[in-house]
């Protein structure tokens, strides 16, 4: 083991970048500083260093059938492919020669623009935004590395009724001449930053023999699309329950209060293979009838998302971090526009810019 270790010439490829916040999150239109790293243990032959920079959802499920049959579901969409030579690849049999020592190539990357989904991660889809570095050596493998991002969309305050109140009524007739129950739920709109508080208004108007007890529920959809064929997951995020109202009691308001967790995904309706979304689920409970029930859906949006539908919104922070690598101010690449939909073409969306052939600095 040890001599095949002596005889290795790339002791270290690696790809870094510079938060610009304390969650290291980014969003539309932010530029990413960071660096390629690459070491040498002498002086090395190289083809060529190409950075790039990816967006991309994938969907992948199986179903079982009968006499033993499985078939497998997938879906691709890809947002952006940004691709930038650090050393150039020759026509001729010419290579770069790389002296022995650590060399760091800075980069700068602007994130598109436009409207992308959030990163996202379960066991049947994924949305990944990441960095990646290929370094090419004749004769030899390419020698890969890269690093994810955390890539938070900013909300689209156009959706429809994102902050428009939200009502939804239920009647029941309770079966052996029992009565009749019915609610009325109301919400104040649709969307809802992570830490801010639901209010749930009901008015219940129980006019049968037996007691309901108003219960709540928030709960998450992930739909999965491929194929012509749709995968669902729920999962319940937190049960509350209020104050039985007796029988023949008449109309009685309740109103109750939910955090929404800080811990959760925001929502993902903008991609077309993979939907995360969220309702509050509003009940009465009934001894032996079927529950009476109301859903009402809940968009969960980023934290910095207070602006109103038609208001600007500004710019983010640039990066930082060039400033040890003696470059103030290093050239960038990346791509802008307003809309995306549907996404465009991957072979469309690489882009190779005029840059100097060698943007390294050796330490």
């Amino acid at each position: 083991m040890l001599p095949t270790l002596l005889k290795m010439t790339i002791k270290n490829l690696q790809i870094e970048y510079d938060a610009i916040n304390s969650r290291n999150t980014f969003t539309n239109g932010d530029t990413i500083n960071g660096r390629i790293i690459l070491e040498v243990s002498k002086e090395t032959n190289v083809r060529s260093l190409l950075f790039i920079a990816k967006g991309k959802a994938r969907v992948c499920w199986s179903e079982h059938y009968g006499n033993n049959q499985t078939h497998v579901y997938w879906s691709n969409e890809k947002y952006y492919s940004v691709k930038h030579h650090m050393i150039r690849e020759s026509r001729q049999d010419d290579n770069e020669v790389i002296g022995k020592g650590r060399h760091v190539f800075p980069f700068s990357f602007q994130i598109p623009d436009r409207k992308m989904p959030s990163s996202f991660h379960s066991t049947v889809g994924r949305i990944v935004h990441k960095l990646k570095v290929e370094l090419k050596q004749s004769m030899k493998l390419t020698k890969k590395a890269k690093t994810h991002f955390m890539f938070v969309s900013k909300a689209d305050m156009d959706t429809p009724g994102l902050m428009v109140p939200q009502h939804e009524s239920k009647d029941k007739t309770l079966a052996f001449s029992s009565g009749n129950v019915s609610m009325d739920v109301y919400t104040k709109k649709m969307g809802y930053k992570l830490g801010e508080t639901l209010y749930v208004t009901i008015k219940i108007n129980n006019a049968s023999s037996r007691t309901v007890k108003p219960k709540f529920e928030l709960y998450e959809k992930k739909s999965f699309f491929a194929q012509g064929h749709r995968k669902v997951e729920t999962h319940t995020i937190l049960k509350e329950k209020a104050d039985a109202v007796e029988a023949h009691s008449g109309k009685a308001t309740v109103t109750k209060m939910i955090t929404i967790p800080r811990e959760l995904p925001l929502s993902i309706l903008n991609c077309s293979i993979l939907k995360l979304e969220y309702r509050i689920k509003v009940y009465l409970d009934i001894k032996c009838a079927t529950d009476p029930k109301v859903k009402l859906p809940i968009v969960i949006l980023p934290e910095d998302s207070s602006r109103e539908p038609d208001e600007g919104q500004p710019l983010p922070p640039g990066g930082v971090g060039f400033e040890a690598f003696g470059n103030p101010n290093p050239q960038s690449w990346g791509t802008t526009s307003q809309v995306m939909s549907p996404p465009p073409p991957y072979e469309a969306s690489t882009m190779y810019p005029s840059f100097p052939s060698d943007s390294r600095t050796a330490l």
